[in-house]
């Protein structure tokens, strides 16, 4: 395995496409056939945040941000990579929210958003439980306003 091929692949499954989250998905539930590769395939979930904030379930978004992060740190080509795969797992977490309903689908984005501004301008994924509650409250209070 040449460090070309394994870049190639590495940039095949951090691309904010649909195309690209099915590829990843597709390897990451067949993990021996990329063995010659030697990935890092272990993940965090999301950190010290919640993998599942308010139901809404990032587990996968936050599997394939750190196979990012992981394997691109391993072959020292992680600054230059960092923007896409942080694009990349907002792409995810909103295609989470896409199917939601409005209500729902807006608070999804609203913490899809914080998640991503949290990786983006930190490198770590830390959103605490208040800005998850303010979030919340505000879906609400929007609600409340829409049926009024």
């Amino acid at each position: 395995m040449t460090l070309e091929q394994k870049l190639a692949a590495l940039s095949s499954f951090t691309q904010p496409t649909s195309a690209s989250a099915s590829s990843w998905r597709s390897a990451w539930q067949n993990q021996g056939n990329w063995a010659d590769y030697a990935f890092d395939w272990s993940t965090d979930l999301c950190s010290t945040s919640p993998d599942q904030p308010l139901g809404f379930d990032f587990r996968m978004p936050c599997r394939r941000h750190d196979f990012g992060y992981r394997n691109y740190k391993a072959v020292s080509q992680f600054p230059a990579n960092k923007p896409r795969i942080d694009d990349s797992f907002y792409y995810d977490m909103k295609q989470v929210c896409a199917g939601y309903s409005t209500i729902p689908r807006a608070t999804c984005n609203s913490l899809a958003w914080t998640y991503y501004q949290a990786v983006k301008e930190f490198g770590s994924l830390n959103v605490t439980d208040a800005q998850i509650e303010q979030i919340r409250q505000t879906a609400e209070r929007n609600a409340q306003n829409a049926g009024a």
